[in-house]
């Protein structure tokens, strides 16, 4: 919206994002109503939009995984040794074989693909914006607080450590995202084993830490968007939390930072892509390493859907600080991370958009 002050044209951002939040319609609802024109405030800068392409000097793509032989004493440290190698380098790589059957990976995306394929008024009875607790679906969970929105919705819902209601779980993707939980939880836990197994500590440490008692269930959909030049479908940053599973369906988008290129990550059928978050690497005394990522928007007419689960503690320190692992931490390697509390890291995401990195920038020693 944009009003004449004699000469001078004011737009009045706030206005025009507050008009779009309380129509409850989406990105989604946009992209079906035919516009051509995308709204100012999805507009990014141009130093966002510069390097959206992806670099061909790196063609490999993140590390793929394969778990078949977890529980052989012959296979076994050689996968912890792959997933050591690819968490402190990449941040980023894709586990197969890992016993999540595809059918179920299918009929998950399906069930959020059938939520968000609904119209805008079926949908709106959802829509809110409660961030921490509860079933909530809006766009952007970030809108009031980012400098350009990004061409997404999400439906979310806090699946731990207390389970959400279930009857507030939309009744077309009620089933899978409860069923989801279980299996992404059965995963990550797996993942947390060899992870804690490639640091020199117990396996069971980080689950006895309960770093995958508290998950975010997110059902995130990317729709078509006219102007994909101009947008981002979510902006770089890495993840705030100690770890997380994805899963995507075949529309591209995704793109991991490694070194100074951004890496396209290719979805694998039956693929499941695991990266590190903040508190891990600070967890890890560095380690393991988050990364930058982020989606482009989405040129394709079929939307880009994606299931992500996010891992965090549940129980802290009855200290209430936390930081490097004592275990870790040897006179040749201190800690090179500051304890800090919950309402530092609570505060530390809520307070702003995404961004990357930032706790760790605030603690490092």
């Amino acid at each position: 919206m944009a009003a004449s002050v004699g000469a001078t044209v004011v737009y009045d951002r706030m206005k025009e994002v507050k008009e779009f939040d309380e129509s409850k319609m989406g990105v989604k609802g946009l992209s079906d109503s035919g516009i051509t024109t995308i709204p100012s405030f999805f507009v990014h800068p141009p130093q966002t939009l510069s390097h959206l392409k992806s670099s061909s000097a790196c063609t490999t793509g993140i590390p793929v995984i394969d778990l078949s032989d977890i529980n052989s004493d012959v296979h076994r440290p050689k996968i912890v040794q792959q997933i050591r190698e690819a968490a402190g380098t990449w941040g980023f790589f894709q586990v197969i074989n890992h016993g999540l059957p595809v059918s179920v990976i299918d009929e998950t995306i399906a069930a959020i693909k059938s939520f968000h394929d609904q119209p805008p008024e079926v949908k709106a009875k959802h829509y809110k914006r409660e961030e921490g607790r509860g079933v909530m679906y809006n766009s952007n969970t970030d809108l009031y607080r980012a400098q350009a929105a990004s061409w997404h919705d999400a439906l979310q819902s806090w699946m731990g450590p207390e389970p959400p209601n279930a009857e507030d779980i939309p009744v077309v993707c009620r089933r899978e995202v409860v069923e989801w939980d279980v299996h992404a939880k059965v995963l990550g836990e797996t993942v947390m084993e060899l992870l804690c197994e490639g640091l020199g500590l117990e396996s069971g440490k980080f689950k006895e830490l309960t770093f995958s008692d508290k998950r975010l269930f997110a059902g995130v959909c990317y729709p078509y968007c006219p102007q994909s030049d101009l947008t981002m479908g979510i902006t770089s940053h890495t993840d705030p939390g100690f770890l997380t599973v994805l899963v995507q369906n075949q529309v591209h988008g995704l793109q991991v930072k490694h070194g100074e290129d951004w890496v396209d990550v290719k979805p694998l059928p039956g693929g499941m892509i695991i990266n590190i978050g903040d508190f891990l690497q600070i967890v890890s005394n560095g380690e393991y390493q988050s990364v930058q990522h982020r989606v482009v928007a989405n040129s394709s007419k079929e939307p880009r859907i994606s299931i992500v689960v996010f891992f965090n503690l549940s129980k802290w320190k009855e200290s209430h600080y936390y930081g490097p692992l004592s275990e870790l931490l040897t006179p040749e390697k201190p800690a090179i991370y500051r304890n800090f509390t919950m309402q530092e890291f609570n505060e530390n995401i809520y307070s702003k958009g995404l961004d990357s990195k930032s706790l760790i920038d605030k603690i490092t020693i």
